[in-house]
């Protein structure tokens, strides 16, 4: 017996009924030999940790644009916090940790350079709309190690896929949109956990909000503290979802009530204020300076090789531009567009 076949009989022992178990995944894009010595969704994670697309994740903006201090969150930091919420979350309820990371791990590989600017000048771009989430799917399935993808399973890939949600419910009744398995669907909420606390908390390091701008009802309900507020909310969540038993996530009305209107005053005074939606617009106006270029000139990258012949111009412009760092940007639009002295 194989070391990884030891694993899939203990996750079979040990997990919940309503976890997904990695001898019953639904397979890959293309079949391969299995590992003697980790299951599907540790090869997957192992994959996402390894790629080119997960490393260049620490030079993209999570908020707040080439932030001039240390301790701001980067897409990076973002996706690692992200990961442990989801982890903690998945032991406590038996959840697979394995398949959990995986995809928190690979939630956002496919995020433009300057956050959600870079993802709403390509949606209004290129002719068929753009989606992050979508776009993450596109790097594990194509992009990466020049076209090959990373081969990854079915349930990661599901719940890349499904892991967004903009402003929609925190935990919606139609759950057609969901990802299949409950380790998809916890990544989702950890996601909006660990954005509402460190959005929130970088936005005061920032001096865009004071303490006494946050809502007291949010507080009130969730705790004075950043720790204490991811703690509550994922407390609450496994002991309600433990509680109903019934293979769906919970959360008291209490808690989402909180969670919502923390998340609307996000928006209103941090995403939307003017201190950070100025910044928002110029990094929109540097991405389509760049897309226009180089929908005219030859893209300075080595994966044209990979593309077939009838792929649109606009499917290759988006999928450099939705690849680049925030300094790799800014030195395309400084080599392109800002005049050099002339030397003597």
């Amino acid at each position: 017996m194989t070391i990884r076949r030891e694993l899939e009989e203990i996750e079979e022992k040990i997990l919940s009924p309503w976890a997904a178990k990695s001898s019953q995944t639904r397979g890959r894009l293309r079949k391969e030999d299995e590992c003697p010595l980790r299951t599907a969704f540790q090869r997957d994670r192992d994959r996402i940790i390894h790629s080119k697309s997960f490393r260049r994740l620490k030079h993209k903006t999570q908020v707040f644009l080439s932030p001039g201090g240390d301790h701001y969150r980067t897409r990076l930091t973002h996706t690692l916090e992200v990961a442990q919420i989801a982890r903690t979350m998945a032991k406590a309820l038996r959840l697979n940790e394995d398949l959990t990371e995986a995809i928190a791990l690979g939630h956002d590989l496919g995020h433009t350079p300057f956050g959600h600017a870079g993802e709403a000048i390509l949606n209004e771009l290129h002719p068929e709309g753009f989606r992050h989430y979508e776009q993450s799917l596109r790097v594990v399935d194509f992009l990466e190690k020049n076209g090959q993808g990373l081969n990854l399973t079915w349930e990661v890939r599901d719940g890349i896929l499904k892991h967004s949600k903009g402003k929609g419910p925190i935990l919606p009744d139609d759950t057609s949109k969901l990802a299949k398995t409950l380790e998809g669907q916890l990544v989702r909420v950890a996601d909006i956990i660990a954005y509402l606390n460190h959005d929130l908390d970088d936005a005061l390091r920032g001096g865009v909000i004071k303490e006494r701008d946050i809502p007291r009802d949010c507080l009130k309900i969730l705790g004075e503290k950043h720790s204490e507020r991811i703690n509550t909310m994922v407390k609450e969540l496994i002991y309600a979802t433990l509680k109903a038993s019934d293979g769906k996530l919970h959360l008291s009305e209490n808690i989402i009530y909180a969670m919502e209107m923390l998340r609307a005053f996000l928006f209103e005074r941090v995403y939307e204020a003017p201190i950070v939606y100025n910044e928002f617009l110029k990094a929109k106006k540097l991405l389509k300076e760049l897309y226009f270029y180089f929908l005219e000139n030859e893209i300075p990258w080595d994966k044209e090789n990979i593309y077939q012949e009838e792929t649109p111009l606009h499917q290759k412009v988006c999928d450099f531009i939705a690849g680049m760092t925030d300094r790799y940007a800014l030195a395309l639009f400084e080599k392109y567009f800002v005049p050099k002295s002339w030397p003597i």
